[in-house]
């Protein structure tokens, strides 16, 4: 009877040895390989077209929001003048205000991992020894050869999507992106991205706000954006809600989040990195200065939001930036398919339709 109890033990014993070295080879295949998925977004099912509203002419909303989402202030007259380059010199036009579909973004563990396109870029490459890194508690290099192992790291693509232009729903060219579908950044190919001491060169005021005195500042944001219905505050420009910090402008984020929420706040993050670098300019409602676009190097928050385009599409609602993830990210997060995430940015433009 004894020796029946034994080999039963043994057995037991074994059998959780087995277990853990499998869970151990699948957790080191995942962290070496993960799963890059995805599909191209659709313009027509893909899209919440509800969150170009409100569309306004000077102040007043000819089309309200559907989704009752805020809008920034707009120009108080509808009809203003705006200097031109010669023969014309001059020409009046209406103020006009909406969201427009403006840029998508991945944010994703793979390299060259392109989730709104649904691929993997091929190039022949070690690929991890670019970046990517597996779901919480990895380690990850940070300032001074430390290895932080309460951080994640993800990569971010960045692709002009100028929707509007596509579908030509709106004839002023002053009102609209005109570009062609292009890929604008990959933070594979950036070495600012994956160094948060070398990022420290785009970003040197981040050292005024790296105490968590200045951060309890984010608090009053985290309350206001937490029911989708509220702009953020952009006079508190390091904060980004209940996502955490905009700083640094990388790609390193803490592992006490969750994944969705990381991946909004890194969507976030390098919108301001792209603001920051003079490859994105804002418009603005006052006059004249309606009647061009600007240089911003400090992220107007409160004139972009987003919505979900893969792995799980979101076409019904968009939310402003910073907005808690706890409201949208049921079922978003898929550590079977991999964190893979693809969102849709509504960037706010106040215009003279000439």
């Amino acid at each position: 009877m004894l020796g029946k109890w034994m080999q039963l033990i043994k057995t037991t014993i074994i059998k959780i040895g087995l277990g853990c070295c499998l869970a151990l080879l699948v957790q080191q295949s995942y962290s070496a390989t993960g799963t890059c998925t995805g599909r191209f977004v659709n313009p027509i099912t893909d899209i919440s077209w509800a969150s170009i509203f409100p569309m306004t002419i000077g102040k007043v909303p000819v089309i309200a929001s559907a989704l009752g989402l805020p809008d920034t202030p707009n120009p108080t007259s509808p009809v203003v003048g705006c200097n031109l380059p010669p023969p014309l010199f001059y020409r009046i036009g209406i103020t006009i205000g909406y969201w427009e579909p403006y840029a998508l973004t991945d944010v994703t563990r793979i390299p060259y991992c392109m989730v709104n396109m649904g691929f993997e870029m091929p190039l022949g490459l070690n690929m991890q020894q670019i970046g990517g890194a597996a779901t919480g508690g990895t380690e990850v290099a940070s300032a001074g050869g430390r290895q932080d192992t309460n951080a994640q790291f993800f990569h971010v693509h960045w692709y002009k999507y100028p929707i509007i232009y596509w579908l030509q729903l709106i004839q002023s060219a002053a009102c609209m992106a005109t570009d062609n579908y292009d890929i604008l950044y990959m933070s594979e190919l950036d070495p600012l991205w994956d160094d948060d001491l070398l990022a420290f060169y785009l970003n040197p005021e981040a050292i005024l706000f790296g105490n968590p005195v200045i951060q309890l500042a984010c608090i009053a944001e985290s309350v206001l954006t937490s029911a989708n219905v509220a702009l953020p505050l952009d006079v508190l420009f390091w904060c980004a809600g209940s996502q955490g910090s905009m700083y640094p402008l990388t790609g390193t984020v803490s592992s006490a989040f969750s994944d969705a929420s990381n991946a909004v706040l890194l969507t976030e993050r390098m919108n301001y990195k792209l603001h920051r670098e003079g490859l994105v300019l804002e418009t603005v409602p006052e006059w004249p200065a309606i009647c061009y676009q600007y240089y911003a190097p400090i992220l107007p928050k409160s004139r972009y939001r987003y919505q979900y385009t893969n792995v799980v599409p979101e076409p019904y609602i968009s939310h402003p930036y910073t907005t808690t993830t706890m409201i949208s990210e049921a079922g978003k997060n898929n550590i079977v398919t991999g964190d893979n995430f693809g969102f849709l940015n509504f960037k706010k433009r106040n215009c003279v339709f000439l």
